[in-house]
């Protein structure tokens, strides 16, 4: 047990509570800086949106015991909440009824972190130095030093661009007024934004269905509503996902449903359709592929193509990350969409998700890098780890103590599997990331599935 080592967390997000929950109950001083003005401010901006796992993932253990004695009313583990309950029945209670309301700083926006002394080139010593962690309020900019840093800040604040090699597309910030990212709350917030008129969604991931299925509904309930989907590859049927065979069912049910709509023609479908040009055409949107081979024009354009994490104000710190899915270097090849479409990954904690700067970790979403998959109990088994590696308990920190669900129906480099999910089952006994099939497979003498 470390003796009040002081650590600071950035994002006030479920890892980042969870951090702040498990860095205290090792007896350490949390301090918890937000940008947004409250706990759980990029959750708010998609509170809409059910999840697609039950509540009984989405509780982290040291935050269920220090809202205990508060009274607080654990939600029915199988239930599945939207991101508003999730706010409402756990994270507000947890960040304002519990000792956590005293190191959480809101609106304060990090800007940069460095050694105190010691630039990014000057090793020896370096790991005694504390950190020294810059940010932003309505004050003006301030400083705080802590002994650790886990950056659980997230990716929802820097969503991947519309042109399909990574760069905006060519008019994409001169048509911003027509141009949404995410899943906007499509019959809700911004209904008068998109109904009647003709939405295109970009993207195949799950914000793209989900929104889909939404604009769907709302073409039902308002006449000339009409929901485009834009592909980039040629099997839109790869988004249907495991159907039945998934082990988190309202995943299942969210492709079933997606499948119904477009097989049916409710929703139009545009393959092959790599953007790179949005213009203005007599007052509406033409999105162009192929540099203009193919266009279509529309009212709205929804880029729905994922989150990438923002590392400018990490620039002074020795970060290894893998050059393709800019996630820690062991945890990225778990994780990396060319090889796997697994909804978890095996359990992994402070070994791989730390960097040649000791002391300092990215958990939660942010640690996935480019990954589209994350499940919110893999972050708190992180964090968790992560609490026990700083306050010295390298036993504790290596220790697996996650069971995840298993995914159903993966894919590995292009190959549909039905097997026991890539990525979920059981924790094993050692500390290993890898997932099982893949182990069985190398054991029996053929190559796996991809991880190292």
């Amino acid at each position: 047990m470390s003796d009040a080592k002081s650590v600071a967390i950035i994002g006030a997000g479920p890892v980042g509570l969870a951090a702040a929950a498990h860095v205290l109950e090792r007896g350490m001083s949390p301090i918890v800086l937000e940008s947004g003005p409250e706990a759980g401010h990029a959750i708010r901006q998609w509170q809409h949106v059910q999840l697609f796992s039950p509540w009984e993932y989405n509780v982290d253990k040291a935050a269920a015991r220090l809202l205990a004695p508060t009274g607080w009313n654990s939600p029915d583990p199988q239930a599945y909440p939207t991101g508003g309950e999730l706010l409402e029945g756990y994270l507000k209670p947890l960040a304002t009824r519990t000792p956590l309301r005293e190191v959480i700083r809101t609106a304060c926006r990090v800007s940069a972190i460095s050694r105190v002394g010691f630039d990014k080139a000057k090793t020896r010593g370096r790991e005694k130095a504390p950190f020294e962690i810059r940010y932003q309020n309505g004050k003006g900019p301030e400083v705080l030093r802590a002994d650790a840093v886990i950056d659980t800040s997230g990716t929802w604040f820097s969503p991947n661009p519309a042109g399909s090699n990574g760069l905006p597309a060519i008019g994409e910030a001169e048509c911003a007024d027509r141009v949404a990212y995410g899943m906007p709350d499509v019959r809700g917030a911004h209904r008068s934004r998109y109904a009647g008129k003709t939405v295109a969604v970009l993207g195949s991931g799950h914000s793209a269905v989900g929104t889909l299925i939404d604009l769907a509904r709302l073409a039902d309930e308002v006449p000339g509503t009409q929901p485009v989907w834009l592909v980039r590859g040629a099997d839109p049927a790869k988004a249907f996902g495991g159907g039945r065979n998934d082990k988190l069912a309202a995943r299942g049910e969210l492709g079933n449903a997606f499948a119904t709509l477009v097989t049916s023609g409710k929703i139009r479908v545009e393959t092959e359709f790599g953007v790179t040009h949005l213009s203005d055409s007599e007052g509406r949107l033409k999105v162009s592929a192929g540099g203009g081979a193919r266009s279509v024009v529309v009212d709205e354009l929804i880029v729905s193509t994922g989150f990438r994490p923002d590392f400018s104000f990490l620039s002074e710190l020795r970060l290894r990350l893998d050059p393709a899915i800019e996630a820690p270097v062991a945890l990225a090849p778990l994780i990396d969409p060319n090889e796997h479409s697994c909804g978890t990954v095996r359990p992994h904690g402070a070994r791989e998700l730390s960097h040649d700067e000791p002391g300092f970790y990215l958990a939660g979403m942010k640690s996935y890098g480019r990954a589209p998959t994350f499940l919110m109990m893999t972050g708190y088994e992180q964090v968790r780890s992560i609490a026990a590696d700083i306050a010295g308990d390298k036993k504790a920190a290596a220790r697996v103590e996650l069971v995840l669900p298993e995914t159903g129906v993966c894919t590995r480099g292009g190959l549909e599997s039905a097997a026991a999910g890539c990525c979920g089952g059981q924790a094993k006994e050692d500390a290993s990331a890898c997932c099982a099939a893949d182990e069985t497979a190398k054991k029996a003498g053929s190559a796996g599935c991809g991880c190292s």
